[in-house]
């Protein structure tokens, strides 16, 4: 039999609107300007408990900017030598900082809001290594800080759901899971998506979203096998894993920066299936089939753009107290790194970061 999926992966509280308050106020520091930080700040907002207070940038007409346009107390810019993300830290009203950076720069920014004493939200990949993961959350744990990887689809009332399902024994053994991420992403040397130095590539930036579906209703594998296609720049630009279990359960995932794909995941059991259409990160609608039964149609709404979910899970946890959340814990980003640190070394992708 498969073994059932350890409960941390299903929130205690799946039906709670996350703009509910659930304790005092925290005052919030964003690390970067960039399209993620903006779309993260837009649901951030929608918290009732939450305080936008500061905002870091290299550049301090951005932060200033930014700052204007959602309303935040404070802005720092690098100045005399010292980054802009130093100086926000050094602010003592900060309670809570969401790190926003690309991926090679996680590590040291979050090390950083440690040792200030701040607790860290960290964008996903929590860091381009398990080296550097292990670093983090080891001080994370010695100073007594929370700190969760910003891996914000796993709170999403669909995959909260689908976990769910799956769980249930509803539609028996899962034998095998399905799942494919991909769209053509411009080609460009210093975009974060291509860079080396960056952590570019897909597997740190969009394998992490198939892959939630294998870990969420199967678990972390006893094999990997990767096959990808490496640019010239020595980058993943799409990468195809297979995992096994024990169990004889498999998973077969898929991730592209070349191509569109349907972007669906299937999880089929010994009594039926569930599939998600449309949205593999975010999935809005479920359809599930037992034997040959007709199939079945669940459909989700979600609040904001569907980061409030992960960021009430912050607030929650800060407030009471939690120093990681137990539906997000910090031994899966450790789990996930080790993981992709495999997968990296069957490809062939190393990174700046890895020179130790």
């Amino acid at each position: 039999m498969t073994a059932p999926i350890a409960t941390p992966w299903l929130s205690s509280q799946p039906d709670q609107d996350p703009r509910t308050a659930t304790g005092a106020r925290l005052r919030w520091g964003v690390i970067a300007t960039g399209s993620i930080a903006a779309t993260v700040t837009k649901d951030l907002e929608l918290l009732a408990d939450a305080e936008l207070y500061a905002v870091s940038s290299r550049n301090q007409a951005a932060a200033d900017a930014f700052a204007a346009d959602y309303g935040f107390a404070r802005a720092y810019g690098d100045q005399d030598g010292v980054a802009g993300y130093e100086r926000l830290l050094a602010d003592g009203a900060v309670d809570v900082v969401y790190v926003a950076t690309p991926h090679a720069q996680h590590h040291a920014v979050a090390l950083a809001a440690l040792r200030a004493g701040k607790h860290v939200l960290c964008e996903k990949a929590l860091t381009i290594n398990a080296r550097e993961a292990a670093e983090l959350v080891d001080l994370a744990r010695d100073k007594g800080l929370f700190l969760m990887e910003a891996m914000w689809s796993r709170f999403l009332p669909g995959m909260q759901r689908a976990f769910e399902i799956a769980a249930s024994g509803k539609i028996g053994e899962i034998k095998w899971v399905a799942a494919d991420l991909g769209f053509p992403a411009p080609y460009s040397p210093t975009s974060r998506l291509w860079a080396p130095r960056d952590g570019g590539g897909a597997l740190l930036d969009i394998t992490v979203y198939p892959l939630l579906w294998a870990l969420g209703t199967l678990g972390f594998p006893q094999t990997v096998t990767a096959a990808g296609w490496l640019n010239d720049d020595g980058v993943d630009a799409q990468n195809a894993l297979t995992l096994g279990y024990h169990h004889g359960a498999q998973a077969q995932l898929t991730s592209s920066l070349l191509a569109y794909g349907p972007r669906t995941a299937t999880v089929a059991g010994s009594k039926g299936f569930l599939q998600s259409l449309g949205s593999v990160n975010n999935p809005k609608e479920l359809v599930v089939q037992v034997g040959f039964d007709e199939p079945r149609t669940e459909r989700f709404t979600v609040v904001g753009r569907g980061y409030s979910y992960e960021l009430r899970e912050v607030t929650r946890c800060i407030q009471q107290g939690l120093t990681e959340s137990p539906v997000m814990p910090l031994q899966d980003s450790l789990n996930t790194m080790r993981l992709f640190d495999g997968v990296r070394a069957q490809l062939g992708v190393s990174y700046p970061n890895d020179v130790h």
